[in-house]
């Protein structure tokens, strides 16, 4: 029975065992990452995968970047280069430079702006929302969040194509001044294109630490500040970034890196230039047909398509030449265009441009207080800087020597955020590297109460804390308290001070508020805990690693004196305090890798006006990350004491009722002693604050952007899965209309080669030729409308019309290099059996048995060949034949079965042992402890090697029996040996008997 229970659990950790690993195999399919990194012209994709670390993805036309650009119509989608292309031919149904549009609403000047730049595009508004939305045709219209989930989606096709394995999680690159709405509007893409976003990183961060990365050893405890200069094709960002070591609790000292100081353009570009140098290329067009009538080039979409690539490809080569033709052919009306353009010719366009480009740099020096000397280096990043204009004008602002171009300008950002995804993954384990990175837009918390100046008379005070300040770092929670409030309340979540930003900045950041908070059950918590002192009611904030704000949770935290009998004193605090120690006491903040962690609490009453008025005792307090509802009890603490902040004793699931009786009297509550003991009483029990937490009912008013709704979000990401589905039965129905015409085109070709004409008589190939040129003429005129399932079929039935002339002439092919290698196998097999025979008797490892088995196989062998091959020579070409080339493979597996084993054999053998000789020494066995006591005298007449005469043994209790078998040795060729019990020693116990 005991036996039957460990097999069982053998066999229990076996099968478990085999589950872990069949777990682990699945998941080592899900384990790769990737990153994004969207441009407002094209984005980057790079993964990072097991065996594979930090690679960019290459699309489909096998480069490294992809413009970010799309295509729609009625029945198809094309992204990519192919959407490019297609501008020129279709410029109304392709959709580019859209990610000024999100979190817009369709009275901002960034979509008036578009509107200007493309007026092909034709802009409706969302009428809920009033956000704008693409109408590519009555039926078809999509919101600028549906279009860039297209493009997200499309980027997962093309990294899981390169990893060859299915990726959900992503960190995404979003440029720094992006605000909440914008960075909503992307995670709402995200999820109707079904990816995780682990982090929405900026841009500029994720350049930042992609230098930081490579250069890990350069970085010391003394504070470097190294200047990111980025102008890409819609945007400009200048950020500082100071990198030095820090010491961790966790991994000791690692490299950070902190953002300081953030300058921005939002319109400042290569797009501007390029729009520039095509309404300079427009005009030079119609002064060259000015007297022939000819309407304004302007007014065709499709001909400022094909001049805005031009200006692209101009305005590249300009940057290593002083001067270029531009040319297209048949612009408009079929006339060529011609004309010569010269980089001063394109510095004037833009001169108005390289007066901003300082710009951006004096405001991350203001952000960051600092000057231009604390700045080690400054170094270009994005396309448009390789402009030289560019670089002059930036040169003379920073007065460096020079500008630093060691890194990789495009793909920075990408290779940084991929990074992070995989710290940010479970999957891997990377070299820690803090990130710090900072607020760009303060935000505050607003709210109006009443208050008395003079008795009986009351007036309204607006109050205003700052939440998150500027240049804060983030990710980052805080709690603030209302102390003032009994009822129901509201209040305000806006931004702060942005006096940092021009008028027309202004104008495009949109609302400047953000939420209003509507509490709901502040003052029935104050009714159901009459006899407890109000600690205030608690709001609590989340700034995350995406920068996106959140309220987490609203609280009404109460107070109270309980007492403890001195056996719970004894036993529960005691061991509630020992079971802190060993966890830490839920007090010791969870430091991240991404910013600060801690929770700070402010306490609204501390300052009545604003927190930055001077004179008000404003105070903020730093306290660990605990939750607040623990529900182990606190140690009893001295009378008068507060607890901490980080605790909460109250039993949600009960209500809030205390785990402890309520004090009788209601004075009790709060006060700062307790009345003395009676005398008779031995030891005066002992007090300690009992906190209960009621949560507060939330109602919240996006005031800046209404987000999507969930019905909304799914119905958007049920139409772009619609469409995906689609994109995949288009391409499936192409590659079932390829195959079959390449079939047909093949097949037809292969009738005239001269080895199948061989193996195929002339009805033959004209019964397959006819068959082949009705299925031709089919899918000229009926192949459009055939479905996918038709087309697999016609290509089906003609594969088995000439299956059997294929297998004629496969087989024919594999022939001689079959029977060649079925020749030298009998050839090798023959001499090894030969060799096997010659072997000396004495010395033979292999049985009679073994030796005939072989021989009657090399005879089988031949035997077949030759009838086989006989056979088959008779037979005409034309038919189906005997001598088949997986027959030739099964008879040279089992023939080298049987040499393997004969081989494996002698590999293992060992040499028979020699017989002894009579006269042979015997070596003397060691002598013991009790052999060196006695020596034995030999008597007269006899050798000194003869063997002694044994005594008969004798039956002790314990020993083995007379007829029991001696144990087996391990190991080949073992024997047993048989050793003489030192005199002294018991005999060793029986296996049975340990």
């Amino acid at each position: 029975m005991a036996a039957t229970v460990g097999t069982q659990r053998r066999l229990a950790r076996w099968t478990l065992l085999a589950v872990l690993v069949a777990d682990l195999l699945a998941l080592s399919d899900m384990l790769a990452v990737m990153s994004v990194d969207l441009g407002s012209e094209s984005m980057k994709v790079a993964i990072v995968k097991p065996g594979v670390p930090m690679e960019i993805v290459l699309n489909k036309e096998s480069r490294r970047k992809t413009p970010v650009t799309v295509t729609l119509k009625e029945n198809e989608r094309f992204f990519g280069d192919s959407a490019a292309s297609l501008a020129v031919k279709n410029p109304k149904a392709t959709l580019r430079y859209f990610l000024q549009l999100l979190g817009k609403q369709e009275d901002n000047p960034h979509v008036a702006l578009h509107r200007h730049r493309f007026p092909e595009h034709e802009l409706g508004v969302d009428p809920q929302r009033r956000t704008v939305l693409f109408q590519i045709s009555p039926q078809l219209q999509f919101s600028p969040e549906e279009v860039l989930g297209m493009v997200l989606n499309y980027s997962r096709c093309l990294a899981e194509d390169f990893a060859e394995q299915p990726i959900k999680d992503a960190v995404i690159t979003v440029p720094a001044f992006f605000n909440q709405a914008e960075r909503r509007a992307v995670l709402q893409a995200a999820r109707m294109a079904g990816l995780k976003v682990l982090q929405l990183i900026n841009d500029n961060t994720a350049t930042a630490l992609s230098y930081g990365v490579f250069r890990r050893k350069d970085i010391n405890s003394t504070a470097q500040n190294v200047m990111f200069y980025d102008m890409g094709s819609g945007s400009t960002v200048c950020t500082i970034v100071t990198y030095q070591t820090v010491k961790t609790k966790e991994a000791g000292v690692q490299p950070q890196l902190q953002i300081q100081g953030v300058g921005f353009d939002r319109t400042l570009g290569g797009l501007e230039m390029e729009l520039r140098l095509r309404e300079h290329l427009a005009g030079l067009f119609n002064e060259q047909r000015k007297g022939q009538g000819a309407k304004d080039v302007r007014e065709n979409p499709r001909a400022m398509a094909k001049l805005l690539r031009e200006a692209n490809r101009v305005k590249t080569v300009l940057s290593a030449n002083a001067d270029h033709m531009a040319q297209i052919e048949g612009l408009m009306d079929d006339v060529d265009f011609k004309a010569k353009v010269t980089r001063a010719e394109f510095e004037e366009l833009c001169a108005d441009l390289f007066e901003r480009v300082p710009g951006p740099v004096q405001q991350a020096l203001q952000s960051a207080s600092m000057s231009l000397d604390e700045i080690e280096q400054v170094i270009l990043v994005g396309g448009a800087t390789r402009v030289p204009k560019v670089q002059e004008v930036l040169l003379k602002a920073v007065g460096k020597e020079e500008l630093g171009k060691n890194i990789n300008a495009d793909e920075a950002a990408a290779m940084g955020a991929v990074y992070q995804a995989a710290a940010l993954s479970k999957a891997f384990k990377v070299k820690p590297f803090m990130v710090r990175d900072a607020v760009i837009y303060p935000i505050l918390v607003e709210f109006t109460r009443e208050v008395e100046e003079e008795p009986g008379v009351h007036s309204l005070k607006h109050n205003k804390r700052v939440l998150f300040s500027r240049m804060g770092p983030y990710p980052q929670r805080k709690v603030i308290t209302f102390n003032r409030y009994s009822h129901d309340f509201n209040f305000h979540i806006n931004y702060g001070d942005l006096g940092f930003l021009g008028p027309e900045d202004l104008r495009v950041f949109g609302s400047q508020n953000l939420t209003t908070v509507k509490l709901k059950g502040v003052g029935e918590s104050f009714r159901k805990h009459p006899d407890y002192e109000s600690k205030g009611i608690k709001a609590h904030f989340n700034l995350d690693e995406s920068g996106v704000l959140s309220l987490d949770r609203v609280e009404s935290v109460f107070e109270t004196l309980v007492e403890d009998s001195p056996e719970e004193e004894s036993t529960l605090t005691k061991l509630g305090n020992t079971i802190s120690s060993l966890f830490g006491g839920g007090t010791t903040p969870d430091t991240k890798e991404n910013g600060t962690s801690t929770v700070q609490e402010e306490e609204e009453s501390l300052a009545e006006g604003s927190k930055d008025e001077p004179g008000e005792p404003a105070e903020l307090r730093e306290e660990g990350e605990a939750p607040l509802d623990t529900a182990q009890p606190p140690p009893p603490e001295p009378k008068g004491s507060v607890a901490p902040e980080g605790e909460k004793a109250a039993d949600k699931e009960n209500g809030g009722k205390p785990e402890a009786q309520k004090p009788g009297d209601k004075g009790e509550a709060g006060s700062e002693g307790v009345p003395p003991a009676p005398e008779g009483e031995k030891k005066q029990k002992p007090s300690r604050k009992q906190r209960m937490v009621e949560e507060i009912g939330v109602e919240l008013a996006v005031l800046d952007l209404p987000d999507l709704s969930e019905d909304e979000l799914t119905r958007s990401a049920q139409k772009l899965q619609a469409l995906t589905a689609r994109d995949l039965e288009k391409q499936e129905r192409e590659q079932a209309a390829n195959s079959l015409e390449a079939f047909i085109f093949e097949t037809q070709d292969k009738l005239y080669q001269p080895e199948y004409q061989e193996v195929s008589t002339e009805g033959q190939r004209e019964e397959i030729s006819g068959k082949l040129s009705a299925a031709s003429a089919w899918l000229e005129d009926e192949g459009f409308e055939a479905t996918t399932g038709m087309l697999k079929e016609k290509l089906a039935e003609l594969r088995k019309l000439c299956q059997g002339l294929f297998f004629r002439v496969e087989e024919r092919r594999k022939w001689p290099e079959r029977l060649s290698a079925l020749d030298s196998l009998l050839n090798h097999s023959s001499m090894f059996l030969k060799g096997a025979r010659l072997i000396p008797e004495m010395d033979q490892i292999f049985t009679e048995v073994e030796m005939t088995t072989l021989e009657k196989a090399i005879n089988e062998t031949w035997a077949w060949k030759n009838a086989t091959v006989a056979e088959q020579a008779k037979l005409p070409a034309t038919e189906k034949p005997v001598l088949l080339s997986k027959d030739i493979e099964a008879k040279m597996m089992a023939l080298d079965r049987e040499v393997q084993y004969l081989l494996s054999k002698a590999k293992f053998a060992k040499p028979r042992p020699r017989p002894k000789d009579k006269n042979e020494t015997r070596p003397e066995p060691p002598l013991n402890a009790s052999a060196q006591s006695e020596k034995v005298v030999l008597p007269p007449g006899h050798a000194e090697d003869a063997e002694p005469v044994s005594e008969p043994e004798k039956e002790t209790p314990g020993s083995e029996p007379a007829d029991a078998e001696p144990l087996e040795l391990e190991g080949p060729g073992a024997e047993p040996e048989q050793k003489e019990q030192p005199a002294g020693q018991k005999p060793a116990p029986r296996n049975d008997e340990l």
